[in-house]
């Protein structure tokens, strides 16, 4: 196990089998238009700078997510972009967290970045049921642009 501190979270992380997970996982398999954009995105490495060096130091693929939702678009979308949550899944444990309020059951504080906020916890639902236990999440929110040829609502809408 090693120890891994970073944004007030303190780790502790199996990077054996993180290592081992990943290689054999595939990518996000969702096949919507969000999901692909979120995948262009990451295999581009065009995801924010910090949040990169982030799961690099953790040895997870930006593109291996373990969950990716757009949450939601506001009529500004083409300025600010699409809000994403993105979750990848880690073999160890949270031993410390930041001050600050829990952001639902078993999840710590929001912690605010330039690029977004990112919270550490457990996922309740089975994202990833074969995960090495014991596990937590690593889950970020953040703004991405829409980077496909395609309308935003499907090859056949209008934006």
């Amino acid at each position: 196990m090693r120890t891994f501190a970073r944004y007030g979270y303190t780790v502790e992380l199996d990077e054996t089998a993180v290592r081992d997970w990943y290689a054999q996982a595939g990518e996000w398999g969702c096949t919507c238009g969000h999901c692909r954009n979120f995948l262009a995105l990451a295999r581009r490495r065009q995801l924010p700078e910090e949040l990169l060096d982030l799961l690099d130091s953790l040895s997870l693929p930006p593109e291996k997510a373990t969950y990716v939702c757009e949450l939601y678009h506001a009529d500004d979308w083409r300025e600010k972009g699409l809000l994403y949550q993105l979750s990848w899944r880690l073999a160890g444990k949270i031993v410390d967290r930041p001050a600050g309020p829990d952001n639902g059951v078993g999840w710590g504080p929001l912690v605010s970045r330039p690029w977004g906020g990112l919270m550490l916890g457990h996922e309740t639902c089975p994202v990833e049921p074969e995960f090495p236990a014991p596990h937590f999440d690593v889950s970020c929110t953040l703004y991405l642009p829409w980077t496909l040829d395609e309308p935003i609502e499907g090859p056949n809408e209008e934006n």
